[in-house]
């Protein structure tokens, strides 16, 4: 698969990725643990069917010592074991903040009530903020059809 356009020789998406790369470390930054941030983003990467942000998460989630159980269990978090209640929290905000469409209210009451019991102020913003970061590349990647396969862990570190 050839990609619709290069982030690196077109102007406008070099710039845009660049500053939606530094938007997005202001995540990195706050205390939601990195375990539940790459989780988050390797299930949005799914739902939106992101093969580029699947192929960079899940390797630099294992190179960051998560484990291969774990990240096999994503998509089926509910019935998994392997997973905290604030991690299930999150995973449950993610789903209903990247399926918005599909969900006529959104992110119901319930869900961020439940995600707010389990994370503080800082970390919800940085949930809400790592959701819509990682739309944004899932939606930008699969327009384009950048290609996946290839990341090497800290590659765009």
């Amino acid at each position: 698969m050839e990609p619709r356009l290069s982030y690196h020789d077109d102007t406008v998406t070099a710039k845009f990725v660049k500053r939606l790369v530094s938007a997005t470390k202001v995540v990195a930054e706050t205390s939601l643990p990195a375990e539940t941030q790459f989780l988050c983003m390797i299930r949005a990467s799914q739902i939106n069917g992101c093969a580029g942000c699947l192929d960079m998460h899940t390797k630099d989630a294992l190179h960051a010592g998560e484990t291969q159980v774990r990240l096999n269990l994503i998509a089926g978090w509910r019935e998994a074991k392997v997973f905290t209640e604030a991690e299930r929290a999150a995973l449950e905000l993610t789903e209903q903040g990247t399926r918005i469409a599909d969900a006529g209210g959104g992110v119901s009451d319930e869900v961020w009530a439940n995600a707010a019991k389990h994370h503080d102020d800082e970390q919800l913003a940085a949930l809400v903020c790592l959701i819509a970061g990682i739309n944004a590349f899932n939606r930008m990647n699969v327009i384009s059809r950048q290609p996946a396969g290839d990341y090497q862990p800290g590659q765009w570190s």
